[in-house]
């Protein structure tokens, strides 16, 4: 006991010596428990184009994060429409997963929680990827953190109780759900023109690659969409294009 006493305090001591004190505040305002470990937070908000490379020879990024983030979400929210909507069929509980876990979503709602101003990475002129991707893609890393610094039991509660259940609803979401690939395709037919979705390479050699999607309407390309599935960089692919023709 006496060792483990001794351990709490040093981090304690830590804790409150260290540069980080800011960091530990926001993400215990953010998450609702205070950091156990720092280094995986100030990961999850590190973008590949500032991370520094380690002593593997990779880029210590929030990427892991992401991927791990990004399946723990999709499990939770699958859970909460499996029990909110005990009667619906799996179509239904997909689009509206999808609805939720969507690039753009998850963008306004890393944005409502305070991360655009945490978030760290390079902006590249003419790049895409730091204004459509990065502050979703540190929402998933963040909780990729928790999962790993606190368990999933107080992972799903985060995600369920701060995440969720504060920033959408339910039944308003599925009065609203779209399969938005199913809709641009419909609007393409209507106008007579060919559609393509076609899946392209995520960035170089990362070892944990999100698929990259992009519209092709008439041979011309139109926007791209991530995931670390093809369905869902084609809807991201998909929701994005619809915005920009500006499709009803």
């Amino acid at each position: 006991m006496p060792s483990l006493v001794r351990v709490v305090f040093s981090r304690l001591t830590n804790l409150f010596n260290s540069q980080d004190r800011d960091l530990f505040r926001k993400f215990k305002l953010i998450t609702g428990r205070t950091p156990l470990n720092i280094g995986l937070y100030k990961r999850a908000m590190l973008h590949v184009s500032a991370a520094s490379i380690n002593d593997k020879g990779i880029k210590d990024s929030y990427e892991r994060l992401e991927y791990l983030g990004d399946a723990v979400i999709g499990m939770v929210v699958a859970e909460l429409l499996f029990k909110r909507f005990p009667y619906k069929e799996e179509g239904f509980l997909t689009e509206l997963r999808a609805k939720i876990v969507n690039r753009e979503s998850l963008n306004l709602l890393s944005r409502k929680i305070g991360l655009q101003d945490m978030v760290k990475y390079q902006k590249h002129k003419g790049s895409k990827l730091s204004h459509k991707s990065v502050l979703g893609d540190s929402l998933e890393a963040l909780v990729g953190a928790v999962y790993i610094d606190h368990g999933f039991r107080f992972c799903k509660e985060f995600i369920t109780n701060r995440l969720i259940k504060p920033h959408f609803d339910f039944e308003e979401l599925s009065r609203t759900t779209t399969n938005y690939k199913s809709k641009i395709i419909e609007w393409v037919q209507k106008e007579n023109k060919e559609i393509k979705f076609e899946i392209i390479n995520s960035n170089d050699n990362d070892r944990t690659k999100q698929f990259i999607a992009q519209v092709h309407i008439d041979g011309i390309p139109l926007e791209k969409g991530y995931g670390f599935s093809k369905k869902k960089a084609e809807q991201d692919a998909a929701y994005k294009s619809i915005l920009m023709l500006k499709i009803e």
